[in-house]
């Protein structure tokens, strides 16, 4: 990583010269001025009452003195009113550059590897995926890949919601139409749970019921086990089915279900540490704190009627996880608004001491809107099931471009793939978007199809020349090629960050910005009839290195690539 090459030198730079700073530069957002500053001097000089410029220009001279003589950097000079800047010389440029070229992952360090289970998906049974379950799914498999591309052992698990009300009342509703076991399909599940659903919020009988029936699940009552094996069966299918659309892979289908068996253990575990606590016939886990800012509710473990709910089986997967896995992290992708229980979930975590030996995290995500800035709707106001949403999306590839008629079906589904999760990842998970299948079906602007026709035709062109270049020489032609090489360095940095934050939008905007930085490469360095032999070469070098890397960031944003557009 340069900006760490950069900080370890000039760290020994401030130590001779008793600045007592953290030498922190960044990536500088003028390249016309210089590719990295540091500002330490500003905070510097108000310790010291000195002009910051003075002690940026005592830095720079220090860093000349030490280094100069070793070609690392064309220029490092003190700038007003207190920066300090560093350009990197052609040489040295070069010399990272090869050095990535021929590292089978880019010369990225590593760290530590780590056993970390990642639950994502987390669809409820029975009831069809729409656009809410989209970002789950996009955003957790894109963290997933991250994850394994930094070398650790990664358990991808979909957490099924199949235990929950929502099967007593599909239950209910067969059984009350009196539909065979043998004649319930998907279709069938996809009407009658939202007429359920809606029967229990006019009739709390119904409600009633359907909650006695979904206790009686849990309890083991066998006719309502004999409905749910089917009822999952059918609905995890189709679940199935919309996932493997999306290129979304699950090393674990476990539900809340499977689950069940380990809440006994838990139970007794909070019972001998004096942790579980009755309050109105409830058993609940104070988990606040003193040092709390907003009060934190008390866990519910067990309602008065004995039955449980999704913190006391999200418990009880960790018990199951630490048995199969013992994983040193747990990441959980789910919607923002679910922080709350996840804090909960957590303490408890730390209070049965779960924490000693692994971390918790909860990585949110914002919701889908439509242009009103609401969640995404379709005309008659209801979230879009994925199938449609899919439907949609590649109608309006097929309508931005005539030519676009002429793909195959398979490419088709790979441009609908990008479209939505490029639209997606592009921006941080934890903000709420506008989705536009118009604007980003495009393949002009920041879009999916963008990234994959500036693949494509670069790799056409390293097909046509079909030549292996390993070296640079020790030039760079000019501004655009520089930017270009400059850009490359900062991969590192890029995936290095993505991977701390659990960001993929740290990839997807560096993977747009390196697209924009080929094109205007590209358009302005004509190779095909390029009679410079070194130049051509260097060109071809920088062009295979940009190609290898667009390719493996598509990939780990999920997005597979068309053979032709």
């Amino acid at each position: 990583m340069i900006n760490n090459f950069i900080e370890e030198k000039l760290q020994k730079v401030l130590d001779n010269l008793k600045i007592n700073s953290e030498a922190k530069v960044i990536t500088s957002n003028r390249k016309d001025l210089c590719d990295y500053q540091f500002d330490g001097a500003f905070a510097q000089a108000k310790v010291l009452h000195r002009n910051p410029f003075e002690i940026s220009e005592e830095i720079a001279n220090e860093f000349n003195k030490l280094y100069e003589k070793e070609q690392l950097f064309s220029k490092v000079e003190a700038v007003k009113p207190g920066f300090v800047n560093f350009t990197l010389s052609d040489k040295f440029i070069n010399q990272m550059l090869e050095e990535m070229a021929h590292n089978e992952k880019f010369n990225i360090s590593f760290p530590k590897k780590e056993t970390i289970i990642i639950d994502y998906g987390g669809p409820n049974i029975a009831k069809p995926l729409h656009v809410g379950h989209l970002r789950s799914a996009i955003v957790g498999e894109s963290i997933k890949r991250i994850l394994k591309y930094f070398g650790h052992n990664v358990i991808g698990d979909v957490h099924l919601g199949d235990y929950g009300l929502q099967i007593g009342q599909v239950i209910y509703g067969l059984k009350e139409q009196n539909i065979p076991k043998e004649k319930i399909t998907i279709e069938l599940l996809d009407e009658i749970y939202p007429k359920m659903s809606g029967l229990c919020k006019e009739d709390p009988i119904v409600k009633e019921e359907c909650a006695k029936i979904t206790k009686e699940l849990q309890e083991g009552n066998k006719e309502y086990q004999e409905y749910f094996k089917i009822i999952r069966e059918i609905s995890g299918n189709d679940i199935l089915r919309i996932y493997k659309y999306l290129d979304v892979n699950f090393d674990l289908w476990y539900g809340e279900s499977d689950a069940y068996p380990y809440i006994p253990k838990a139970k007794k575990d909070l019972e001998e540490k004096n942790l579980l606590k009755d309050s109105e016939g409830a058993k609940i886990v104070d988990v606040s704190k003193e040092t709390d800012e907003q009060e934190l509710p008390p866990f519910l473990f067990e309602k008065s009627n004995g039955a449980y709910l999704y913190g006391t089986t999200d418990l009880a997967t960790i018990y199951q996880r630490m048995e199969d896995y013992h994983p040193d992290k747990i990441l959980y992708v789910t919607d923002l608004r679910q922080g709350m229980h996840f804090k909960q979930v957590f303490r408890v975590c730390e209070k049965l001491g779960f924490t000693d030996h692994t971390s918790f995290e909860h990585l949110g995500f914002g919701t889908v809107n439509g242009s009103d800035g609401k969640p995404y709707k379709t005309r008659l106001g209801t979230a879009p099931k994925l199938d449609e949403l899919f439907k949609e999306t590649k109608e309006a590839f097929l309508s931005s471009n005539p030519k676009n008629n002429g793909m195959d079906e398979e490419d088709l589904d790979i441009l609908v793939n990008a479209i939505i999760k490029f639209a997606d990842l592009q921006n941080n998970r934890e903000k709420d978007y506008i989705f536009d299948i118009k604007k980003f079906s495009e393949v002009v602007g920041k879009t999916g199809p963008y990234i994959l026709y500036t693949y494509l035709r670069i790799a056409s062109i390293l097909q046509k020349e079909a030549k292996k270049v390993d070296t640079l020489h020790e030039t760079i032609y000019n501004d655009v090629d520089r930017n270009l090489r400059i850009k490359l360095l900062e991969l590192d940095n890029t995936l290095s960050y993505s991977y701390t934050t659990r960001l993929p939008s740290i990839l997807a905007n560096y993977l747009y910005e390196l697209c924009v930085n080929l094109n205007a490469f590209y358009e302005n360095n004509h190779i095909n009839n390029l009679e410079d032999i070194n130049k051509k070469e260097d060109w071809l070098f920088l062009l295979d290195l940009s190609c290898k890397i667009i390719k493996e960031m598509l990939y780990l944003l999920g997005i597979r690539i068309p053979k032709k557009m």
